[in-house]
């Protein structure tokens, strides 16, 4: 098994494991992150010697610093933060890029969907209006589904297989 690969499999296994523990506990253990991240940054350096360590670490740097100003906001959990640049640490910088732009977008449909499915379109459409015209961020209310947990490890995952599909089928962003 090439190193590639075995790095492929064991990223998908770990954010398994992050879902997992996301739809049981709301949490992703910092543990899971940290030992994720060590063996990102080993692999990539096994892989690509210094360069490989300076691309995972860029990754990383990449995938944190789109996912933070989320976190900032009040968007998103920190544990997401945290497991996509953990992601980011397996991939080429250009590769944990589209990792994140792919887990942005599944967040986002998986949103859409999660919205339309409890029938609160016309509500949460009508929240953002009235955020452009205040230009100041409103809270979701308690009985809007916008305000309620979502497990975001699941849209990192997606866009996650998404990103290496592209990059080991297609050949997409390289």
């Amino acid at each position: 098994m090439s190193t590639e690969l075995l790095s492929m499999v064991l990223l998908i296994g770990l954010l398994g494991v992050a879902v997992v523990s996301d739809l049981l506990r709301h949490r992703i253990p910092n543990m899971l992150v940290l030992v994720g991240l060590a063996l990102g940054l080993i692999g990539q350096m096994h892989s690509g010697g210094v360069s490989g360590l300076g691309d995972s670490l860029l990754g990383t740097l990449i995938c944190f610093a789109l996912f933070l100003p989320m976190y900032a906001f009040g968007g998103m959990a920190a544990g997401d933060v945290k497991l996509m640049a953990m992601v980011g640490s397996f991939l080429p910088f250009h590769y944990a890029l589209w990792a994140a732009m792919f887990s942005l977008m599944a967040g986002a449909i998986c949103g859409l969907l999660i919205v339309l499915f409890r029938g609160q379109l016309r509500q949460t459409l009508g929240r953002y209006l009235l955020i452009l015209r205040a230009q100041a961020y409103l809270a979701p209310t308690s009985d809007e589904v916008a305000g309620k947990p979502f497990p975001y490890s699941i849209a990192i995952l997606i866009g996650t297989l998404n990103s290496i599909y592209w990059q080991v089928a297609v050949g997409f962003g390289g």
